[in-house]
């Protein structure tokens, strides 16, 4: 911003020092007719003035311009200080001129200005043609216009001061007269208070000029920069004359490369920057949904604090009933324990005091003596017989005529037995009941139970799987389960499937409320479920294999073979997985099975004379113990698709089929009935063994069943039992024993 030039005052000096200090300022205003009263009134306007600082009105000797016509004046007259205001009228465009347009003469008369100490009064002519001169500079335009508007008579200058105040010229633009009027003692005074009364007023003005000046300044200034701007562009269009260097190929070729290569670095630069904003965009989205998460940081600890009371207490709860749990556990188990340990032992004592008797019958025979049976033995053999009696009954009125002696599971229980055992199984399961009698529904039910985990699973997944709740669920289950299989028994065709049970719907529905993270291979609850069965179901059904059991019965076995392939199915929590109580309960069902063909097989071989008779109690009794055997053969190869097929073809065909069943064919007379025992053999066995179409050779566990059934083929052959030898050979047919089967076709020729 261009600021006002400062203006220089300087005192006026006389041309010595002796006339300077020989005059006297009343002695200099009565030599040029001022009265002295006036000259008092300006000394007093000046000292005034002088008072009110910097910015008043006050008057200053300065030093003028010596007129040019004063040069040829003989004589100096008097000497009058002209104020700056009246040298601004007088020349106002010194100030502009030496600014705007510096030269010699501007230079030349400033430093004559400056030279001068004495300047004498010009005449009116020399004023009027300095007005004039400076009228006509204005009008060329090579200074800033004031706008000053000078008027003749002072009546104008009052009337224009009255009617525009801010048109009122400023202090170096007021003329000062010559020779002022004498004023009178109350004109000076009306003088002195009408300046007093102004003086804020024109404070206001000259600061209101002083901003108008710098204005002018600063257009003044934006004008002669834009003029430059044009003429530099001016002169850059027309300056065609410019030579440029020669063009090379080369070097546009290197600057090219050199200007690609910095807009790739640059490309590069600005790559790597947007990369990191744009990963600090993640970060700042990860650090908002962490503070948003955080803001419910109370209601979190407030839910994880009620969650971990609720499971201090549940753990408690079940840690002091898991004493009783166990205590009713027992107490069942060992019920029913007794009473199949009864019936094997009842059977076992029967088999053995009813295979004596016929000794004592085949040795009475032999010697023609007396036959001693003791009162035991007797009453045993009467039981046995009674039961047996019961059962025919039993049949006729269901209308069964097929069945064979010797297949029935024979476990009926005396009335006082079957009421005693009932009474007792009640009074457990009512201590059952009665464990969680003073327990909240919210610690021993377990779909309230899983609820929580659910809430806990919904509002706070994270921590969910960082806590391995699905692990700890079957743990904490297990007790509750537990009660609830109390009453469960795999054994009975009318138990409730597992599938049906309470405590398997509430897990069901707890994992499929989880079913959008069923995809998630990581996801521990999608195990809950075989978990529970591996860690709660399968040790049960294992203690029922084990004590309980009986592979003879036919009912207990196709229970147990239904529930243990839904356990089964369960329990793979993965394609191919084995877990170690499946391999425990395989296990225990193979020796289980071994165990009965060692303890229960029994197929005595009597004389062709004693069996001949098919009334004859030993006839009878070889038979019941045969067809008891084929039973158990039948049970076993039933765990078709559970147990290995090598251990199946192990135990039914090595153990029991070679070493029990074909002896007694082979010992026995090709009959009808020999055939029809062959067929119910080959009905038993498993009809995947043989889907194989290539196959020309029979399983080799099967050789003496063919030669059985060859033998039987010839002899019966013979008799014209050609129905029997046909069904013989479908019967190797079936067993792929195909090229046998030929040999019978041809040698008997049947089609």
């Amino acid at each position: 911003m261009a600021h006002r030039p400062k203006r220089t005052f300087r005192r006026r000096q006389a041309e010595s020092s002796e006339s300077d200090d020989a005059e006297d300022p009343s002695a200099e205003q009565e030599e040029e007719g001022w009265p002295s009263g006036g000259g008092g009134a300006e000394v007093a306007e000046r000292q005034r003035r002088a008072r009110r600082g910097p910015r008043g009105r006050g008057l200053v000797w300065a030093s003028s311009r010596r007129a040019p016509d004063a040069a040829s004046r003989a004589d100096g007259g008097p000497t009058v200080g002209f104020s700056a205001h009246e040298e601004d009228e007088t020349h106002p465009s010194l100030d502009s001129e030496s600014d705007l347009r510096p030269s010699s003469d501007s230079t030349s008369s400033l430093e004559e200005k400056e030279a001068s100490s004495i300047v004498k009064i010009p005449d009116a002519a020399f004023i009027q043609a300095a007005r004039r001169k400076r009228e006509l500079a204005r009008a060329q335009s090579d200074f800033i216009s004031l706008r000053v508007n000078h008027t003749s008579t002072t009546f104008d200058k009052k009337r224009s001061s009255e009617e525009d105040p801010e048109s009122e010229p400023d202090d170096y633009e007021k003329s000062i007269p010559f020779t002022p009027k004498p004023q009178t003692l109350g004109q000076r005074m009306a003088e002195e208070t009408t300046n007093r009364s102004e003086e804020t007023s024109e404070e206001s003005e000259e600061d209101e000029n002083q901003d108008v000046w710098e204005q002018q300044q600063m257009k003044k200034a934006r004008d002669i920069n834009l003029s430059h701007c044009g003429e530099s562009q001016t002169m850059k269009k027309l300056n065609t004359s410019i030579s440029f260097p020669p063009v090379n190929l080369e070097i546009i070729k290197k600057q090219l490369n050199t200007r690609l290569t910095l807009l790739q670095d640059t490309h590069r630069l600005h790559q790597r920057e947007y990369e990191k904003y744009v990963q600090d965009i993640k970060n700042s989205k990860a650090v908002i949904q962490n503070l948003e998460s955080s803001s419910n940081q109370a209601l979190s600890y407030k839910f994880y604090k009620s969650m971990k009371t609720y499971v201090e207490n549940l753990i408690d709860c079940l840690n002091e009933k898991i004493i009783n749990i166990q205590e009713v556990e027992s107490a069942m188990h060992a019920l029913l324990l007794k009473q199949a340990m009864m019936l094997l032992k009842r059977r076992q004592e029967e088999l053995k005091y009813e295979s004596a008797y016929l000794q004592q019958l085949s040795r009475k025979a032999e010697t023609n003596g007396s036959l001693a049976v003791d009162e035991k033995s007797q009453w045993i053999l009467e039981e046995i017989e009674s039961r047996r009696t019961q059962r025919r009954q039993a049949r006729v009125l269901s209308g069964n005529y097929t069945h064979q002696e010797g297949t029935s599971s024979d476990d009926e229980l005396p009335s006082k037995e079957k009421t005693d055992f009932q009474k007792s199984q009640g009074d457990i399961l009512q201590d059952c009941k009665k464990i969680f009698e003073d327990v909240h529904d919210e610690f021993c039910n377990i779909q309230n139970i899983l609820l929580k985990f659910q809430q806990w699973r919904e509002k706070f997944p994270d921590s969910y799987c960082e806590a391995f709740i699905g692990l700890c669920i079957p743990k904490l289950l297990n007790p509750l389960i537990r009660v609830q299989l109390l009453d469960w028994n795999p054994l009975k065709l009318d138990s409730v499937d597992l599938k049906q049970m309470p405590w398997f719907v509430s897990i069901r529905e707890f994992m499929d409320n989880g079913v959008e993270d069923a995809a998630n291979d990581d996801n521990p609850d999608k195990n809950i479920l075989s978990a529970v069965i591996n860690k709660t179901v399968v040790p049960r059904i294992i203690d029922f294999v084990e004590s309980i059991w009986d592979p003879l019965s036919s009912s207990q076995t196709a229970s147990l073979i239904t529930h243990c392939r839904a356990a089964l199915e369960e329990c793979c929590t993965a394609e191919n997985e084995v877990s170690k109580n499946k391999q425990g309960l395989l296990k225990s069902i193979v020796s289980r099975m071994q165990k009965a063909i060692e303890d229960d097989v029994f197929i005595p071989l009597y004389p062709k004379s004693a069996v001949e008779n098919r009334t004859s109690p030993h006839s009878k009794f070889q038979e019941r113990q045969f067809w008891a055997a084929l039973k158990l053969f039948r049970n076993i190869l039933l765990w078709n698709g559970l147990l290995p097929d090598d251990t199946l073809q192990d135990l039914g065909l090595g153990k029991l089929l070679n070493r029990y069943l074909i002896i007694a064919l082979l010992n026995a007379t090709p009959t009808p009935d020999t055939i029809r025992k062959c067929s119910q053999v080959a009905a038993s066995l498993p009809e995947k063994w043989f889907e194989n179409p290539a196959m020309k050779t029979s399983i080799p566990q099967l050789e003496n069943f063919i030669q059985v059934l060859l033998q039987s083929a010839h002899k019966l052959s013979t008799c014209e039992f050609r129905n029997e030898v046909s069904e013989i050979i479908l019967i190797l047919v079936k067993i792929k024993a195909m090229n046998q089967a030929e040999s019978i076709i041809d040698e008997h020729h049947l089609e």
